[in-house]
């Protein structure tokens, strides 16, 4: 069941629509027909091996990464369209694998390889836009059973690459107002549950933070303490303090040492601005200069309140500001206009 096109009037464009949807509803072979792409292009992903639209990249319920959350992600950012630190973040991803004892079914270059196709092929639809990519692998599928009692011997890992437009509207405030960081009652997993060092998608806990601090300030971005009161990170990004001319960090034993805080200690390096990683409570934090969360999608962003009190002047400070442009020479792009700029 198909057809061909040579010449699509568009008088017969919505008739056209509907009979595919109609046809495709039928076929055995879920691939698009040619002409789908001439219709509604849509980027493609990378779904178990193959290349596929990215509204086939599906999992099924009974896949182990639903059921048991057995699964490990890692997601970079494109500048000018080329992923940055494509590497850190690739070899994070199989650190993470190898700790979960999720083999990837590819080589790193052979991801990087996937990782650059993907980017390739999905910039064609939006040559304006950065895009950011994301690594999902989960343990496989679990056909015996939805649940932990009837697990398959040796799964097949399901392995996941997809894209989207990164959307910098949604981080506009950060950058003009800046974040106000609240502490909630679920505490950051000690690391002698799970290390901190994996990047995985357990993450109910943060999940309830969010909520519970959401109620009292709808915008506030929730920051974990660990088990003795010590701040970690938040959900998506590293957190720091900058005091008396030194820029401080938690240990990296309670926190995912991301690939953006990696870049702010190369920076600092260069601006002989000293980095230390020491356990930081509330206190240190209300009495910094300034705060600041490095994060893949935004770099750096700026902190100006923590659970309600005002940190240093209680606006973005000059020290955040003067690393970003650091950080926008070193990528070849205006970081904070890429942020603030009005929408297109």
């Amino acid at each position: 069941m198909g057809f061909t096109c040579e010449f699509l009037p568009c008088a017969h464009l919505k008739t056209l629509i509907l009979t595919y949807k109609s046809v495709s509803q039928h076929a055995a072979n879920t691939t698009y027909h040619p002409v789908w792409k001439y219709l509604m292009p849509e980027p493609i992903a990378y779904l178990k091996g193959e290349f596929v639209p990215a509204s086939q990249c599906v999992l099924p319920v009974y896949d182990l990464g639903i059921v048991l959350g057995a699964a490990v992600t890692d997601f970079v950012r494109t500048f000018h369209q080329q992923a940055y630190r494509i590497e850190d973040h690739v070899q994070r991803f199989y650190q993470s694998c190898k700790y979960a004892r999720i083999q990837p079914p590819v080589s790193m270059q052979e991801t990087i390889d996937i990782s650059e196709k993907l980017i390739a092929e999905n910039s064609r639809l939006a040559p304006d836009d950065e895009l950011g990519l994301v690594y999902y692998l989960t343990a496989g599928e679990n056909l015996l059973y939805a649940g932990a009692a009837g697990m398959p011997d040796n799964p097949t890992p399901s392995y996941i690459q997809h894209t989207f437009p990164l959307r910098f509207q949604l981080w506009k405030k950060i950058f003009l107002e800046g974040v106000h960081c609240m502490t909630p009652s679920p505490r950051h997993w000690p690391p002698q549950c799970l290390s901190a060092k994996i990047k995985n998608r357990n993450r109910l806990h943060m999940w309830i933070g969010q909520q519970e601090i959401h109620q009292f300030d709808p915008e506030a971005m929730a920051l974990y303490l660990d088990l003795d009161g010590n701040i970690t990170e938040t959900g998506g990004s590293n957190f720091v303090i900058y005091r008396e001319g030194c820029v401080v960090s938690p240990r990296r034993k309670n926190i995912l040492w991301g690939v953006s805080l990696e870049v702010l200690t190369e920076l600092l390096a260069d601006m002989n601005v000293p980095f230390v990683e020491e356990d930081i409570q509330a206190w240190d934090v209300v009495n910094a200069d300034e705060a600041w969360v490095p994060s893949t999608p935004w770099c750096l962003g700026p902190v100006v309140r923590f659970n309600g009190e005002p940190i240093g002047a209680g606006k973005p400070g000059p020290m955040w500001r003067k690393i970003l442009d650091r950080w926008s020479e070193r990528v070849d792009k205006d970081i904070y206009h890429e942020m603030t700029k009005p929408e297109s």
